[in-house]
């Protein structure tokens, strides 16, 4: 339990990073605000 947490908590983290170092207009591209990137991040990591 306490490694499938773990490898969620990376997930979200990896996901998290890549978007973030994303530019408005590439993340436009994907529809997606930098608002949203916390949620994308956090369903990918499911």
């Amino acid at each position: 339990m306490i490694l499938a947490r773990l490898a969620s908590w990376r997930r979200y983290r990896q996901t998290f990073r890549e978007l973030e170092a994303l530019n408005d207009r590439e993340l436009a591209d994907l529809g997606l605000g930098r608002r949203d990137i916390r949620v994308v991040a956090r369903q990918a990591s499911r």
